[in-house]
């Protein structure tokens, strides 16, 4: 009798395999998946990144390392060869790799029909003479003629480059534009076409513009996604760049400890739990808690009319006036000179 392999549930590994990265963070090894956003929005800029940082395993975005470099296929079918010349150019520059030693391949093919059997053979072919790391298509718009909003049509398309994935062990990225003003949605729900396009990516990565600001979201079956990465097109030489933007961390937030002892600052007198807290705009049970910790510092004496700040010279929070002159008689006027 021919049956399927079962296990107990109890004996299953308790642990499964650890993502590998080919980007760490950004794109998973032998991972297939869109590079999806609205017009306008670097996406070639960052299929090119991509292809410097997996070529020369120097980090993506100068901030994401490659743990697993080698070989780049580029398709690049809206932009002119001399232009993605000078952007790769541009970009190795950044980098600080030798732009001659890096192993990218470029299409120089007019076109490539994923929707043909012959073009399909093209590709599978060079694939294997090549054996690239990495394929990278740019855009999907460009390399057929089937209805994307179709699932079935879609299906078969994409179904063919999952094959070219695992027949050479390859990542795949897929370069597809998302609607216009999608920002309401989803990002892997914005894309254009069949939701077959987001379901079919192992890591995807998407570019949104929020008023003037360019952000990346990462999204990963195996691995934590991220949300929101600020990017900019920087010019650091004779040309332009995708880099991440440093962002500025928030202060810390003020402890409660230290806005009652600023509150008390301002007060001569005891002041009450009840104006404390008014003060403070706290809960009674935060500031009388806060209250206990600092009086066990020894930083704030209570009594019947409420608590304050002793006095310590030191205390950045207490400011104190300029000493009388020791000239003077203690009314602002200075002392009669003293007879010899």
């Amino acid at each position: 009798m021919n049956t399927l392999p079962v296990q107990r549930a109890s004996l299953l590994a308790t642990t499964g395999p650890q993502t590998q990265w080919l980007i760490e963070s950004l794109w998973a090894d032998q991972a297939v998946g869109i590079l999806g956003g609205e017009p306008k929005c670097c996406k070639s800029f960052l299929a090119l990144d991509i292809a410097v940082s997996v070529a020369s395993g120097r980090p993506c975005l100068r901030q994401y390392p490659v743990p697993r470099s080698g070989k780049v296929l580029l398709f690049p079918a809206e932009d002119s060869l001399p232009v993605v010349r000078q952007r790769l150019e541009g970009i190795a520059g950044v980098a600080q790799v030798a732009f001659a030693s890096l192993p990218i391949e470029v299409i120089t093919a007019p076109s490539l029909r994923l929707d043909t059997p012959a073009d399909r053979q093209r590709l599978s072919n060079t694939i294997r003479h090549l054996q690239p790391r990495l394929l990278i298509l740019d855009p999907l718009i460009r390399l057929h003629r089937v209805d994307e909003n179709d699932a079935s049509q879609i299906a078969a398309l994409l179904s063919f480059l999952r094959q070219l994935q695992r027949q050479f062990q390859l990542a795949v990225v897929l370069v597809h534009h998302a609607r216009k003003d999608s920002n309401s949605s989803r990002p892997g729900q914005a894309l254009r076409g069949s939701s077959e396009l987001h379901g079919w990516g192992d890591s995807n990565l998407y570019l949104r513009r929020r008023n003037s600001q360019l952000t990346l979201s990462t999204e990963h079956r195996a691995a934590p996604s991220q949300d929101h990465i600020p990017l900019h097109l920087a010019q650091p030489g004779p040309a332009l760049a995708l880099a991440a933007t440093d962002v500025v961390a928030d202060p810390p937030p003020e402890s409660v400890a230290h806005r009652i002892r600023r509150v008390l600052a301002d007060f001569k007198q005891p002041i009450s739990v009840q104006r404390l807290r008014q003060f403070c705009g706290l809960r009674t049970a935060t500031v009388c808690a806060a209250l206990a910790e600092l009086s066990a510092q020894g930083l704030v004496c209570h009594n019947h009319r409420g608590y304050q700040l002793k006095l310590h010279f030191d205390d950045p929070l207490l400011s104190l006036s300029r000493p009388i002159d020791p000239q003077g008689n203690g009314n602002g006027k200075q002392a009669p000179p003293r007879s010899s």
